[in-house]
């Protein structure tokens, strides 16, 4: 009676006293934000449910079939990202783990066991009528509680959540981050295509001009010099063809990583033309960013996990409290279920930690610092972002003057070559003037295709700082991170 008359007082006051929470009330860092991004054009009123695509897939935007097939090849296939979802799913069973917690536990033991003690043993007097040989059976269901009278438990769960979410937003940024890889490096492939065909061209233009200079050679109206350097400069085009080609076949074997291919089976057939144009991108206010950054979320949500854990350190100071009990049947054969053979336990379990050398004072200590790192951390992602994008801002913005005077200056250099071929085979200049004509020719189309692809990589790195269409609204919720509920056997299974 006594038993039962004390439990019921701690069962009074673990309710009575439920719902003290230790934790600090969370608040985010608040941050002084610019109405606009530095040197940029007008923007428009933030909407944070807006999205560069409808659908999502912002590389689209480029208006490249080729490009569209990959990047789906890789959110299906690339095993870097599997790895990352599967990552997601332990934080979640981390949680559910936890959450179980705050139920009780419920368990049976069944024991059959037969039992020989020795006929010697202590204290056995000669006249001992005992046996020694018995059996033991048992069948006994168990069940205990740990009421969370300071939110101990809860904190622990509300911390676990949170590291999901921050894993769900570390896989978001994983999938984006890969997204803008695939995009840069398939671009840059289109673009040494592009150089490709631009050295194919001036090594066939090469060819007719050391033809021209045999002849001139062989009739006695040029040097033997002229021929030298027109030959030099085919071999010169030659070599930069190879090393291109080189160059794309590595970046061919990066994409089929990507795509989670085997690089000796993927190939990616050569284009004369680049097809993907320069993506346009809506523009928001700067205080939108921090809605739109899965990094961000991760880091605010890391945060809130840490203002969690400190509720638990606090916890550890306070009275512990456990409720248990058992009942079943016992026998020496196997007559159990007998009025007789019942038997019954119940009890409760109470600590409190009186000394033990500052440990929970370093563990609280611990918590807090481990709070004021994960704010500094979430501060410096949140300026490592704005300049991510001020970065891109400025790319793209100076690279669109770049095209267009580089765009000029090929202009210029083919007319300026094409003078000096012609003075040339007419006999008023010397190959001097061609050779140097070439090489600024070649140069000046080269860099306006590498140009424009900068221009191109350069977009989708803005895309990638703007967060690539992802908001916040798609994060789920602390309730959502639970994989299934306490009651939920079924259809269990990897996700």
């Amino acid at each position: 009676m006594r038993l039962r008359a004390f439990g019921r007082v701690m069962l009074l006051g673990g309710l009575a006293l439920s719902g003290c929470d230790l934790a600090p009330v969370y608040t985010p860092p608040k941050f002084i934000l610019p109405e606009s991004y530095q040197g940029s054009g007008p923007f428009q009123v933030a909407r944070p449910d807006t999205v560069l695509t409808p659908d999502g897939d912002w590389w689209t935007l480029f208006g490249d079939p080729e490009l569209n097939t990959l990047e789906e090849a890789l959110t299906r296939e690339n095993p870097n990202l599997q790895s990352a979802m599967e990552q997601y799913t332990q934080a979640r069973d981390l949680a559910a783990e936890v959450q179980s917690q705050l139920y009780p536990q419920i368990g049976t033991d069944y024991q059959l066991s037969d039992n020989r003690q020795s006929v010697n043993r202590l204290f056995r007097g000669s006249a001992a009528a005992s046996p020694n040989v018995q059996g033991s059976n048992e069948i006994v269901g168990t069940a205990s509680w740990e009421p969370d009278f300071w939110d101990q438990i809860r904190n622990h769960a509300h911390e676990q959540k949170r590291l999901a979410q921050a894993s769900a937003a570390d896989l978001a940024t994983a999938r984006l981050s890969l997204q803008a890889e695939l995009a840069s490096d398939y671009l840059g492939l289109r673009g040494l295509d592009r150089v490709l065909e631009v050295l194919k061209q001036s090594i066939v233009a090469y060819g007719k001009t050391v033809e021209v200079a045999q002849l001139r050679y062989h009739g006695g109206i040029a040097s033997q010099l002229d021929l030298a350097r027109a030959q030099n400069q085919l071999a010169v085009a030659q070599a930069q063809e190879t090393e291109t080609a080189l160059q794309r076949d590595l970046l061919q074997h990066a994409v089929a990583v990507l795509v989670g291919e085997v690089p000796s089976s993927f190939s990616i057939p050569p284009l004369n033309t680049i097809q993907a144009t320069l993506a346009q991108l809506p523009a928001d206010v700067p205080s939108a960013l921090l809605e739109r950054r899965p990094d961000i979320a991760s880091a605010e949500r890391r945060m809130a996990a840490a203002n969690a854990s400190i509720g638990v350190s606090r916890a550890a100071f306070y009275p512990h409290v456990t409720f248990f009990g058992s009942a079943g049947y016992q026998d020496t054969g196997f007559n159990l279920i007998s009025l007789p053979n019942t038997l019954w336990s119940i009890g409760s379990d109470v600590m409190l930690p009186l000394f033990e050398g500052g440990l929970r004072r370093a563990e609280l200590q611990r918590s807090w610092s481990r709070y004021a790192q994960t704010r500094d951390n979430y501060r410096a992602t949140v300026l490592s972002a704005f300049q991510e994008v001020e970065d891109g801002l400025s790319l793209t913005r100076r690279l669109k003057d770049e095209v267009a005077q580089q765009h000029e200056a090929s202009d210029q250099a083919e007319q300026a070559l094409s003078i000096s071929t012609t003075l040339y085979e007419a006999g008023l200049d010397n190959y001097l003037s061609v050779s140097v004509a070439q090489v600024a020719a070649l140069l000046a189309r080269t860099s306006e295709v590498q140009v424009q692809i900068r221009q191109m990589q350069a977009s989708v790195s803005l895309i990638r700082a703007l967060g690539g269409g992802w908001n916040v609204h798609g994060l789920p919720d602390e309730k959502q991170t639970l994989p299934f509920g306490p009651l939920d056997y079924g259809h269990i299974k990897p996700e």
